[in-house]
């Protein structure tokens, strides 16, 4: 039987390669999602655009950004599979509540969207992001 080992600390750089890797991956998987509730054109409104594909490149850059955040600050508590569940879904939930809730609506002129109704409405984005936390944080947990 052979045995793994895994390295007590990484350096930076790698924790943010694993977590850029990690949030493209997520990244992906969570623009199928909002490429199938049409969603991506509203992405693509951050930059002035209205096509799902501007929506797409857009969303995959944020991915990618929010993967290289979790490199630094999450990825040190990521040591396995079952703390990369934990993690990642924690991670997700922070970005649902920052995303869709706070910066993405102040980006387009709005206020925060935090109240009842928004957050109901925001169900099927709250899944893509915990989604989204569960694989950057699984994938990184497998880089590792």
């Amino acid at each position: 039987m052979a045995a793994t080992t895994m390295r007590a600390t990484m350096t930076m750089n790698e924790r943010i390669r694993h977590g850029v890797i990690g949030g493209l991956a997520g990244g992906v998987i969570f623009g199928l999602m909002m490429g199938m509730m049409g969603m991506l054109p509203m992405v693509a409104g951050l930059v002035g655009s209205s096509s799902a594909g501007v929506g797409l490149v857009v969303h995959l850059l944020i991915s990618a950004i929010i993967g290289a955040i979790f490199g630094v600050v999450a990825g040190p508590f990521v040591a396995g599979t079952g703390r990369a569940v934990g993690v990642g879904a924690l991670y997700g939930l922070l970005w649902w509540v920052l995303g869709p809730l706070l910066l993405m609506p102040m980006m387009m002129g709005m206020g925060p969207q935090l109240n009842a109704t928004a957050m109901s409405e925001s169900v099927p984005s709250l899944i893509g992001h915990l989604i989204f936390g569960l694989v950057t944080a699984l994938v990184y947990a497998r880089l590792r």
